[in-house]
């Protein structure tokens, strides 16, 4: 494969990524919350209420909730920015790999970081359930779909 075959290969799983972590932060910003990221078309009740939370609960979960999606739409602003650099270096009339290559790894770090923010988000909404709670949450995160991205469907016949 050539190194311009690769790097545009690079780019596009990128973009992928990205196109993934972008549908979060944004249904996550969106009115709703962190319910319309987990709890699928508008129309279905809030994720707090498919977990019946008493009033403690819902006080803690908001709290939490409140500056998780804050962290979580800066992330997704700073990865936009890192793509668009990304995608104009890639069809620059001559690429710099090294361009490339910083924004790839500046992608991939906030990335990473968005991934263990929702992993401290999940920990902390974890301890603030009951068993039942948990099993239901659980539950509906493994119910969520995982199918094609919007860049992946460009690219089928």
């Amino acid at each position: 494969m050539k190194p311009s075959t690769l790097r545009v290969a690079l780019a596009l799983s990128l973009m992928l990524n990205l196109g993934v972590l972008g549908a979060v932060a944004y249904r996550a910003a969106a009115p709703g919350g962190f319910a319309s990221v987990f709890g699928g078309a508008p129309a279905a009740p809030s994720l707090p209420q498919q977990l019946a939370l008493d009033e403690r609960q819902l006080r803690q979960w908001r709290e939490a909730e409140r500056a998780f999606l804050e962290s979580l739409a800066s992330g997704a602003a700073e990865i936009r920015t890192r793509r668009e650099r990304l995608i104009h270096e890639i069809f620059a009339p001559t690429p710099d790999e090294a361009t490339i290559e910083a924004e790839r790894a500046g992608i991939a770090r906030v990335q990473d970081e968005q991934q263990r923010l929702v992993i401290r988000q999940l920990l902390r909404e974890r301890e603030m359930l009951d068993a039942e709670q948990r099993d239901r949450l659980a539950r509906i995160l493994l119910a969520q779909p995982t199918g094609a991205s919007a860049f992946e469907q460009l690219h089928r016949d």
